[in-house]
């Protein structure tokens, strides 16, 4: 059961739902009474997780502090990953309202009650595939032209599409458009519907200027820099040229703050290293220090000072030149379905 929020009566929502065998039955209007036990949950979440979050606004201004927008700092990304975090806490806290009923004064954690169920009734695991994850990819409908998909401009395009150019799909009530689907993490392709029912990847034509993922809050901002000279081609061309500097900028720590803001936007939290003094020595580390003691050698880095270099490099050149290297790029890995369901 679902409310009648944007999200849930969105067609890609439906759709998947429809591909995943879920019967979507909406709510009466205005009646959260109808869906007590999520409203509860999102209770729960606010008052034990969000509440306590900087930039936190409530439900109203009363709940509000002096100075939430100045607090806010968290971008999604790390929202999502401080939610995972709080999961783990939360489904592991015993719950009033969770009982056994071997065990009728024990309160137990959702985790503890979910593994009992489990063993009561089992449960039948369904993987997802390949073409799963495609099909559960958002929509949307675009003509076939001559020149291929076009999508707040970037053109998609490849051989595949010459049959279909300027022709009409069979979908009914689409006014002759084409099944699209894309990725909102990873605009560099989208998935086209075909007549023999599958869908084909379609690849961006600047897909291989631009080696990494980007959504299209930054296309928007890349196109806010890059002048419109009335020509599409070279236009796009621009576009995908300033997008692919922005991208360098930001590998390399040389970006504005806006452009530093936008990419942690769309970057995940990387996970932190654990200090030297928490980390358990390898066998392979004990083995190397029993080695030393038996012979006596000492392994040091002062030693290479004594051997020849077989390279050598002129700084000022590389300066001059413009040569670095670039730190490791923390972006969203690339989104393949076939590798993506071989993990299932």
């Amino acid at each position: 059961m679902v409310d009648r929020g944007k999200i849930f009566l969105s067609r890609a929502f439906n759709a998947a739902c429809e591909t995943l065998g879920i019967s979507v039955q909406p709510a009466p209007p205005h009646t959260p009474t109808a869906k007590g036990i999520v409203e509860r949950t999102f209770g729960t979440i606010n008052d034990l997780f969000c509440q306590h979050l900087p930039g936190y606004t409530g439900s109203d201004v009363t709940h509000r502090g002096p100075d939430a927008d100045q607090e806010a700092c968290y971008s999604v990304a790390q929202l999502q990953d401080l939610l995972d975090e709080w999961l783990v806490a939360y489904h592991h806290r015993p719950h009033e309202g969770l009982r056994h009923p071997q065990l009728p004064k024990k309160a137990l954690s959702p985790n503890q009650m979910w593994a009992a169920l489990i063993a009561t009734c089992g449960y039948v695991p369904v993987p997802l595939s390949s073409h799963d994850y495609l099909e559960l990819l958002p929509v949307r409908w675009q003509a076939i032209t001559d020149r291929g998909i076009r999508i707040n401009h970037r053109t998609y395009d490849h051989d595949l599409l010459t049959p279909y150019r300027g022709q009409r799909s069979d979908a009914a009530g689409r006014g002759g458009k084409w099944e699209i689907h894309y990725n909102p993490h990873d605009v560099r392709q989208v998935w086209v519907r075909l007549p023999d029912g599958g869908l084909t990847e379609i690849p961006w034509i600047h897909r291989d200027h631009v080696h990494q993922p980007f959504n299209d809050r930054t296309w928007q901002h890349v196109r806010a820099l890059v002048v419109d000279r009335g020509d599409s081609d070279g236009y796009e061309a621009d576009l995908a040229d300033a997008l692919d500097q922005l991208m360098r900028r930001a590998r390399t720590g040389h970006g504005t703050p806006a452009e530093r803001a936008l990419m942690a936007r769309q970057a995940p939290i990387p996970s932190p290293v654990p200090p030297m003094a928490d980390r358990r020595p390898q066998e392979d580390d004990a083995e190397a220090d029993a080695w030393g003691e038996e012979t006596g050698e000492e392994d040091s880095l002062d030693n290479l000072d004594e051997e020849p270099d077989d390279q050598t490099t002129d700084e000022n050149e590389d300066a001059d030149a413009g040569v670095g290297v670039p730190g490791p790029f923390k972006g969203f890995g690339l989104y393949d379905a076939h590798a993506e369901a071989e993990q299932w």
